[in-house]
């Protein structure tokens, strides 16, 4: 999968998970601060992103995911 394709289906999930309008969402959105996500919408967000690219992200990992970007490039790195 390429990094567009990696971009939209994160995309996908943030704007479902976080009801946010998908046409606002770019790389650098950040969880925290631009969504107001908290702790638990942040969990069941990495949950959806294992679910989604059957994947398994440990918390120490998680805790470095602060941007779209930085969940697109995480993805990408476990595919490799």
């Amino acid at each position: 999968m390429d990094k567009d394709a990696i971009f939209n289906k994160i995309a996908d999930l943030v704007a479902d998970e976080f009801d946010v309008d998908r046409s606002k969402i770019t790389g650098d959105l950040n969880f925290k601060n631009d969504l107001d996500a908290d702790s638990i919408d942040f969990v069941e967000f990495v949950l959806d992103l294992e679910d989604t690219f059957n994947a398994e992200i440990s918390d120490e990992d998680a805790e470095k995911l602060n941007t779209i970007n930085e969940a697109v490039d995480y993805v990408m790195s476990y595919q490799s």
